[in-house]
């Protein structure tokens, strides 16, 4: 079960993170979340954990500066991005995430022109906010997506979930993204539950 944790922007923090080996730290530059990041954190993070920038409804050109500056693997899209768009980033030779916010009667075979352009897809819940909301979804609704691209679950995951998320069984589920329900404010990440929540989901 690959780990997420998104979010991130304080030097130590990310430090103490990178112990937990998760497969990928999420970096968001959307300037009306209050994870938004202005400064890049001087952390040398090892290879084997992806650094992933999230965005909504950003230019080409943006993306591209934050991934040159913050030296990005993967990139995430939060927004209304069209299936073209994310050809464009894929064209750049990088790699994205399409999230999705789901709930009672989304399509997900509108997913399929996605498909072509996305390595991961991203199943969140609607919230006020593009994420970060701290609302869970119906999983029963997983069941519905019959896509090719695997996903990580997302919304309101917290430190009580560990049990709950191991009994979703679908082929193409391959991780979490934790981040609301694991800060001690937001942006700073409480490491201690982070591992041991890690731990509880790798059984």
């Amino acid at each position: 079960m690959k780990l997420k944790v998104c979010g991130m922007r304080n030097k130590t923090n990310i430090v103490e993170l990178i112990q937990v080996q998760p497969d990928f730290i999420g970096f968001i530059f959307h300037e009306e979340s209050s994870r938004n990041v202005l400064v890049k954190p001087e952390v040398e993070i090892p290879k084997t954990i992806k650094k992933v920038g999230v965005f909504v409804d950003k230019t080409i050109d943006f993306i591209l500066q934050k991934t040159k500056n913050f030296k990005l693997d993967y990139i995430q899209l939060h927004g209304k991005e069209a299936p073209q768009f994310c050809r464009k980033i894929k064209n750049k030779n990088l790699k994205v995430i399409k999230a999705f916010n789901i709930k009672e009667g989304f399509d997900f075979e509108r997913l399929k022109k996605y498909e072509p352009t996305c390595e991961l897809f991203l199943f969140d819940a609607f919230g006020k906010k593009a994420g970060g909301n701290g609302v869970v979804f119906d999983w029963k609704l997983l069941q519905n997506y019959k896509g090719k691209i695997p996903f990580l679950l997302s919304g309101g995951i917290d430190a009580t979930m560990a049990s709950e998320i191991r009994k979703i069984k679908h082929l193409k589920f391959i991780g979490i993204d934790i981040n609301s329900g694991f800060e001690i404010e937001p942006a700073l990440k409480n490491i201690k539950n982070i591992k041991t929540f890690y731990n509880e989901l790798q059984g």
